[in-house]
């Protein structure tokens, strides 16, 4: 069955409803019916008793004493709903009857298979009958038939039956289209999630599915959409960005190599000048390379949401490894590194995340640090987080540019530090490593006189 999903869940609603109803309906009519029988037995047994009352016992026959004056009142009297009365022997054969049966006589069951109150039928109407059996010195001598008509009950339990059925069927149709109205304003924000992202393409990414009132299951399913939408416009960023950072970094190189080349196929070259040249190439080739591996790298950190690597490592054997990696530019530059740790008990972190961080760090410092100048190193510890301080007496940066140090590319003065390699990504690798382990970085720095970086661990 191809419904539509409004449609089902008017169904639902429907089919679960019309349960309910039915056994409400069905108990309605099973109480009136047994408060129906419960009260025509309290008459039979009140009618049974009263007229035990009127017996005569002649021998083994049993008779009426009063019914000559029972006849009289009968003709006197209009019986809407009479009462027939029946004596009957030990073998159910007639003894006496109220004048009410004329030629009729109830009909006698075992009282032990029907028990005491049975329905059967008179003349093919159908009533409701008592048997009480009659005793004289604890010897059954007969039984005292007493009967009812049904035939008015039955029709009360026709009518309220019909009625039923019918105000059921009535319901449920009426019950459909409200429950249809009902489930397409309960889906009029599926509706417009589907409007919303059926708008939503590459160029408008920005678009979110607006939020219902009510905080339920479509609420969290619009938040959840709009978490979606988000993570794919971050990573549609992260290709813009890759692609452009990329094209914008590896232009100049190329345009470089493509120079050289062309310069070295106009005419014959020395065996020294075809060296430098391809010296040259290969050195900006490694810088391409190098280029490429840092954007690769930042694209990961941006796309992770989850540590890449869990291995920990000692956070003073680290910072010893990068200065040992470090040794020879700290050896041609005559630098001295002082590294003291305050902290005394062992600190670990996440092995690939903090190298990345401090790595960077102190290479800067060393880069741009002057012959025979100090660089420091100290680290110490609060309640909640480990600090570690990497102070040089480098060329410092301007303050206006401090908050854009973190940016892809950017490089502050380069123009008048041209001698200094660099592209302007070991610090984005360090700030994007840096969010990946809630860490964070602060910058002191003044132009000339050097800079200050603190980075805060969370123990």
């Amino acid at each position: 069955m191809n419904l539509s999903f409004r449609n089902r869940i008017a169904l639902y609603y429907m089919i679960a409803t019309a349960i309910i109803v039915a056994i409400i309906f069905g108990v309605v009519y099973f109480v009136v019916k047994n408060s129906m029988y419960d009260n025509l037995d309290k008459d039979l047994s009140f009618e049974a008793s009263k007229h035990a009352g009127e017996l005569q016992l002649q021998g083994d026959k049993i008779t009426f004493f009063n019914k000559a004056e029972w006849e009289e009142n009968e003709h006197r009297e209009i019986q809407i709903n009479p009462v027939f009365i029946q004596i009957a022997d030990a073998n159910g054969k007639t003894m006496d009857k109220s004048p009410n049966l004329k030629n009729d006589e109830l009909p006698f069951k075992d009282a032990q298979s029907y028990g005491l109150h049975f329905n059967t039928f008179l003349k093919d109407k159908a009533i409701r009958q008592i048997q009480k059996p009659i005793q004289s010195n604890g010897e059954t001598k007969g039984y005292l038939i007493a009967a009812i008509s049904l035939e008015p009950s039955i029709m009360v339990l026709l009518n309220l039956r019909n009625i039923l059925i019918i105000s059921y069927l009535l319901l449920l149709s009426v019950l459909y289209f409200i429950s249809r109205y009902l489930a397409g304003r309960s889906i009029i924000p599926v509706k417009n999630i589907t409007n919303t992202t059926n708008r939503i393409t590459k160029n408008n990414l920005n678009e979110r599915v607006a939020l219902p009132e009510y905080q339920d299951e479509l609420y969290d399913l619009s938040t959840g959409i709009n978490k979606l939408l988000q993570r794919i416009e971050n990573a549609i960023e992260r290709e813009r960005q890759f692609t452009s950072d990329a094209s914008h970094e590896l232009r100049t190189p190329l345009a470089t190599l493509r120079g050289n080349l062309e310069v070295l196929i106009r005419k014959p070259r020395t065996q020294q000048e075809y060296e430098e040249k391809i010296d040259y190439c290969l050195s900006e080739i490694d810088t391409m390379s190098d280029t490429i591996e840092q954007l690769l790298l930042l694209a990961r950190l941006d796309s992770s949401q989850e540590q890449i690597n869990e291995e920990q490592i000692s956070l003073n054997i680290l910072i010893n490894d990068i200065l040992k990696q470090h040794q020879n530019d700290i050896t041609i530059k005559n630098l001295r590194v002082i590294f003291e740790n305050k902290i005394r008990e062992n600190i670990e972190l996440p092995k690939y995340y903090a190298t990345l961080i401090l790595d960077n760090i102190i290479s800067n410092a060393i880069k741009y640090s002057k012959n025979k100048q100090t660089i420091q190193i100290i680290l110490y510890a609060s309640k909640r987080q480990v600090m570690c301080k990497i102070q040089d007496e480098g060329i410092g940066i301007k303050s206006e540019d401090i908050p854009n140090i973190f940016n892809h590319f950017f490089r502050s003065d380069a123009l008048n530090h041209k001698s200094i390699t660099g592209n302007g990504l070991g610090l984005s690798i360090a700030q994007k490593s840096a969010e990946s382990i809630n860490a964070e970085i602060e910058v002191k720095s003044e132009l000339g006189k050097g800079s200050i970086f603190i980075v805060y661990f969370n123990k």
